[in-house]
């Protein structure tokens, strides 16, 4: 084997601990090497793959050393497989098995470097961004969580008393906060606390409870959780009767705060015409009766947004959030109430049977998916990565073998080589079939998107209409996922005969053929035109529109108008004799 020298036009190199990409940030090489752990932002990585002329390449960490290890125990110390390993291929040996269904991808790695946004701002920009968030909603509502949360708690754990009978009005434990979280979904939803306790009580005895407020809850949970919280008005409406006269009205200021702010939000929307909100709902109107509406309708997204620290660019409010945060969940509902038609139908003025008709073609848009087989095309990846490494270390080790007279173990290292080789072909021929059976499902998520997110909608919809009819929840009817032993075939072992095929991978192939006439028959149906001498109007099921692409640099974003009460309190401040020394 001849020596090869990589990148042999590089006469003049720097260490990268004397020379890191900040520091050569002026300067153009021919080639740049950039090491990636992970942990950088967009704008490190920029830099560092920009400087070479001819060639940028980035060597990645897909495996940081630093993370916790979840297994109890102390650890191995790491040189001791190594060791293992370079003894078995001295020896011509296959080394172990190695696990690669959780090491993560250079592509992957290098995506969440480019979502991370570490952009500095200047001193004045840094000032107007503390003035604008002073009176921040998620501030703000820790605050008024903290101050109206005890005074609701009180209330409930009063009106739980009333409802028990006399020898079950001891001291709730502290299992009641899971009780007091149900009445507070109940609330939400337009139900009456009081009345919601007293029919579970009643229900059936309460003899034998070891913890009342537990029995309790578990009877109301079933029927509180399905139903979908209420538009809850104004925070200023909503100042819950406190005994301390103080204390009631710095939570009456809070809430006057963030009704302000909330109205702040809608209007910079409106004025810069964020892209969260002109996908939500369309572009600024110019009328000023339609622009206030848009602002209000603003208002409710950009709050929510706000408060639970939603920050995705252009997806408005993203997925329903979980039942065990009732406050977050009425906050959704109450986006998603104001959310307006940007694209297609308005669910929200259909009749209850077009709304049970979509929400029936959500099972039906699923059932025809391509099976999730990322998981097993990261495992067949790696592995075909790993086998194509060993069989380059093997070669050099037959070839020093051979260099030092030992031709029985030169041998050795070249059988083995042999059946890394064939390990890697194997791994890659899983590989093409994986990878088109995920480029199916990326065409079907496109196709479908539309039609699943209309049933989601129409779900919704129907529970907000009906909070007292039990709907079954959504399902999907996709394929189910590889099972234990499929995976299992997938890991395939130096020095051993390769395993064929298992049937379930050819059963993948054959299932594209009919995925392929499925799409193709549904991107071929169209609406036909009333009128027969015009064309059709487009087509039935269109595919959803993906996000575009931002460029990675990006101008400081605009910052919230600042409140009045924050600039008149920044220039006391500023104006105070502790500021002029």
């Amino acid at each position: 084997m001849q020596p090869t020298l990589l990148y042999r036009d590089c006469r003049n190199s720097e260490l990268g601990y004397a020379v890191t990409d900040h520091v050569a940030q002026s300067r153009t090489v021919h080639t740049g090497l950039a090491l990636i752990t992970g942990t950088e932002d967009r704008q490190h990585a920029y830099v560092a793959l920009s400087r070479g002329a001819q060639n940028n390449l980035a060597y990645v960490f897909t495996v940081w050393p630093k993370l916790a290890d979840p297994a109890p125990g102390p650890r191995p110390a790491p040189e001791l497989p190594r060791y293992d390993r370079i003894n078995a291929e001295r020896g011509g040996q296959p080394a172990r098995a190695a696990k690669t269904a959780g090491k993560g991808e250079a592509l992957g790695v290098l995506a969440d470097v480019l979502k991370r946004d570490g952009q500095q701002l200047s001193a004045t920009e840094t000032q107007q961004r503390n003035l604008s968030n002073a009176d921040h909603l998620a501030i703000l509502n820790a605050i008024w969580t903290g101050e109206t949360t005890p005074a609701r708690e009180e209330r409930y754990r009063e009106t739980l008393a009333r409802a028990l009978p006399p020898e079950y009005r001891a001291a709730p434990s502290d299992q009641a906060k899971w009780l007091w979280r149900t009445l507070r979904a109940a609330e939400l939803a337009g139900v009456d606390p009081g009345q919601v306790l007293a029919t579970a009580v009643s229900e059936r005895d309460l003899a034998g409870s070891r913890d009342v407020p537990s029995v309790v809850d578990a009877r109301i949970r079933a029927r509180v959780n399905p139903l979908v919280p209420q538009p809850a008005g104004p925070w200023s409406a909503q100042v819950p009767d406190i005994a301390d006269p103080e204390r009631k009205a710095f939570a009456a200021e809070v809430a006057a705060m963030m009704d302000a702010r909330k109205e702040r939000i809608g209007e910079h929307a409106a004025e810069h015409a964020l892209p969260w909100a002109v996908k939500a709902l369309g572009p600024v109107p110019d009328h000023p009766l339609d622009r206030l509406d848009w602002q209000r309708r603003a208002s409710a997204i950009g709050a929510y947004r706000e408060l639970y620290g939603y920050g995705h660019p252009t997806e408005p409010i993203g997925p329903e959030p979980a039942g065990d945060a009732p406050d977050k969940r009425a906050a959704w509902h109450e986006a998603f109430g104001a959310l307006g038609p940007v694209e297609g139908p308005d669910v929200r003025g259909l009749p209850d049977g077009s709304l049970l008709h979509m929400r029936d073609t959500y099972p039906v848009g699923t059932a025809w998916a391509p099976k999730w087989v990322g998981d097993e095309l990261r495992q067949v990846r790696g592995g075909a990565q790993e086998a194509h490494l060993a069989a380059i270390r093997a070669d050099a080790e037959a070839a020093a073998a051979m260099s030092r007279g030992r031709e029985d173990l030169a041998v050795q290292h070249e059988v083995l080589a042999a059946s890394y080789r064939a390990m890697h072909d194997a791994y890659r021929e899983r590989e093409n079939v994986f990878a088109a059976v995920m480029g199916d499902r990326a065409e079907w998520d496109r196709a479908t998107a539309q039609q699943r997110r209309l049933g989601v909608a129409a779900d919704a919809e129907l529970r907000r209409r009906h909070p007292d009819q039990r709907f079954e929840p959504l399902r999907s009817a996709e394929p189910e996922p590889a099972t234990q032993p499929q995976r299992e075939e997938l890991t395939l072992t130096a020095g051993e005969d390769i395993k064929e095929m298992g049937q379930w991978i050819k059963d993948l192939a054959a299932e594209r053929r009919a995925f392929a006439d499925r799409l193709a028959e549904r991107q071929s149906l169209t609406i036909p035109s009333e009128d027969p001498d015009y064309g059709d109007l487009g087509q039935a099921f269109p595919a959803w529109p993906g996000p575009d692409r931002d460029a990675i640099l990006q101008p400081p974003k605009p910052q919230i108008r600042p409140s009045a009460k924050v600039l008149e309190a920044a220039r006391e401040r500023d104006n105070s004799p502790e500021a002029a020394t």
